[in-house]
C-alpha cells in the first residue's frame, strides 16, 4: 500500500479521493448511529457537502472516457446531486422512508459501489492499495 499514486494525481483526483473516503466513513457512522437526534441532523448535513463535492468533483475527472470525456461513473454524480435534493425535502416533511431509502441509494451507489470500481487494476486506487 502506497499514497504515491494518489498524492502524484491531478488535484482534483485527490479532492474526490479525500471527500469520497471521508463520506464513506461518516455515513457508516450516520447509518449505525442513532437517527431523528441533532447529532444525526449535524452529521447529516456535513455528508451532504461531501456528498456535493465529490459529485460536482467527478465533473473534473476524465480518466475513463467512454461518452467523450464521460463515463457511465459521471451518471452517478447527477444521480447523486439530484437525490440529495429530494431526500433532504423528504426527512423535512417526515417522510423517514422515503428519506432512508434515497439516502441508503446514495451511499451504496455512489460510495459503496462507485467505490468498488476504483480497485479495478489500472486505477489510482488500485495502486494505492495493491501496489503496481
Amino acid at each position: 500500500m502506497s499514497l504515491a499514486p494518489l498524492l502524484n494525481a491531478a488535484p482534483a483526483t485527490k479532492l474526490h479521493a479525500v471527500a469520497a473516503l471521508a463520506a464513506l466513513g461518516l455515513g457508516a457512522v450516520q447509518l449505525a448511529a442513532p437517527k431523528g437526534t441533532l447529532p444525526h441532523r449535524t452529521i447529516g448535513w456535513i455528508w451532504v457537502a461531501l456528498m456535493v463535492t465529490v459529485a460536482a468533483n467527478s465533473f473534473w475527472i476524465h480518466d475513463l472516457r467512454v461518452w467523450g470525456p464521460w463515463s457511465p461513473i459521471h451518471l452517478l454524480s447527477i444521480f447523486t446531486l439530484a437525490t440529495l435534493p429530494l431526500a433532504i425535502v423528504h426527512a423535512r416533511r417526515h417522510r423517514i422512508d422515503r428519506h432512508r431509502n434515497a439516502m441508503i441509494a446514495i451511499f451504496t451507489g455512489a460510495l459503496v459501489v462507485a467505490g468498488l470500481f476504483t480497485l479495478l487494476p489500472g486505477r489510482i486506487m488500485h495502486a494505492v492499495v495493491f501496489g503496481h
